[in-house]
């Protein structure tokens, strides 16, 4: 059947010599993986498709005359872009695509060493890089389907095909296989840029949990931990590799501490990398950290000169914190940020700093030159203040509910009477509780502070 159909075309093509029949319409050409004579004249030029000049073709073909008339319709559909050569068992297949030069490969599945699918299975496996194209008697859709999915590059049925559609698919596989290295190239490059990309971020979170303070100022200085007038606590929670909260403590007297926190806007890299310049203006700011209102002031005042040129806004909103505890008093200004809860364990009551004085600034970069007023509120003997960032309310549950600042409010006067470290575990895990969820959608700071001792502290 395929020598008939196969001479009845190429004889078309070479009609007025005596051998041939009379002429014929010019075949149609189909592709069994569609299943319909979805037909194209078989004198259809091609479509420009990139090909080498010159392609090395392997045909695994037990039958001499079909080997034979593949090699004739190839000649006259493509001159001599293909060069064929020609072997009838699967083992000498084999060994030759092991060889340097094969472009492609036209195989039969029925073959004296080797039947089915397992004739491709083994040649694909022996040599993945090269685009095969399975050419069989076999008219089965479900065969050639299967053919496809494990990595023919197409399934043509003999007496179905000739010259121009034999070349145009064994054209198009070649550059979709070239594509596909292509693509699979690509693929690794990413890989390796994202990997890379990894290592950086995994460095970055290195450096800035490095900027993190890991051991508490005592006060006086030169007390153990246990014995410190003001003694604190932390928890930092990414929501990225890196973040944007940032916070620091530091001794400016021996009865005299600062508490820095801020969240700049989003989080990631570039929130990172303005959490890193925040961390080194703060050295540069120490002259003035025993003023609270001045202290933001100039801490705005170099952020935005160093960012005003950037295309991106920013935004930080910040709270510090002065806590004497020789006069007993909180210091503190505010730009932008949720206020701070003071919490008086003795008395069972919880209250935010800002009901002491509701004045507060704009978040850091806004403005030029704004105004940061300092507030001021009394501290007592066992109060415990807790700042944090808004990462930790701004939660929501399955029903669309925010925890909120009321919920925090009440889950901080719940667990008020526990130990530091407990009653910083015991609200993380509310509002993870009410979420649902262990992880946090933006990143989450806390920062807690307890005066044992007020008065006059020995220095």
């Amino acid at each position: 059947m395929f020598l008939e159909a196969a001479l009845s075309r190429w004889c078309s093509k070479t009609r007025g010599q005596a051998a041939c029949p009379p002429e014929k319409p010019d075949a149609m050409e189909t592709n069994v993986i569609n299943g319909d004579p979805a037909q194209v004249e078989a004198t259809e030029p091609d479509p420009v498709v990139a090909a080498p000049e010159h392609v090395k073709a392997l045909l695994v073909e037990d039958n001499p005359g079909d080997a034979r008339l593949i090699q004739i319709m190839l000649s006259e559909a493509s001159g001599d872009l293909f060069e064929i050569q020609t072997v009838d068992r699967l083992g000498a297949g084999l060994r030759e695509v092991a060889r340097v030069g094969i472009g492609i490969v036209l195989l039969d599945l029925s073959l004296p060493d080797s039947r089915g699918l397992a004739t491709f299975a083994q040649l694909h496996a022996k040599a993945p890089q090269i685009p095969i194209i399975v050419l069989s008697g076999l008219n089965d859709t479900t065969v050639a389907v299967q053919a496809v999915h494990e990595g023919a590059q197409d399934f043509l049925i003999k007496g179905q095909v000739d010259g121009q559609l034999l070349t145009r698919a064994m054209r198009y596989a070649i550059e979709r296989k070239r594509m596909t290295e292509q693509l699979a190239r690509y693929t690794e490059e990413l890989r390796s840029k994202n990997a890379q990309l990894e290592a950086d971020f995994n460095m970055a979170r290195e450096i800035q949990e490095i900027f993190l303070p890991h051991q508490y100022p005592t006060f006086p200085q030169w007390v153990a931990p246990e014995e410190s007038a003001l003694r604190f606590s932390h928890r930092y929670i990414p929501a990225a590799a890196v973040g944007g909260d940032f916070f620091d403590i530091f001794a400016i007297t021996g009865t005299t501490a600062g508490v820095f926190i801020c969240d700049v806007m989003g989080h990631g890299m570039r929130a990172a990398l303005i959490t890193a310049i925040m961390r080194g203006l703060l050295e540069e700011l120490m002259p003035v950290a025993a003023d609270a209102g001045k202290f933001l002031s100039e801490m705005n005042r170099s952020l935005h000169a160093i960012l005003r040129r950037t295309r991106e806004p920013f935004l930080a909103t910040a709270f510090y914190l002065v806590a004497d505890v020789a006069s007993g008093e909180l210091r503190f200004s505010s730009a932008g940020h949720p206020s701070p809860f003071r919490v008086q364990r003795s008395a069972e009551v919880v209250e935010l700093l800002r009901s002491y004085d509701s004045r507060h600034g704009p978040a850091l970069g806004l403005f030029e030159k704004p105004i940061y007023p300092t507030c001021r509120a009394p501290l007592a003997p066992n109060d415990l203040v807790l700042l944090f960032t808004d990462g930790l309310y701004e939660l929501d549950n399955a029903l669309g509910e925010e925890f909120g600042q009321e919920r925090l409010l009440a889950s901080v006067r719940r667990h008020l009477r526990l130990p530091m470290d407990d009653l910083l575990d015991s609200i993380l895990e509310d509002a993870q509780r009410f979420a649902g969820s262990d992880q946090f959608d933006d990143d989450v700071c806390l920062v807690a502070m307890v005066a044992k001792r007020i008065g006059q502290v020995s220095q």
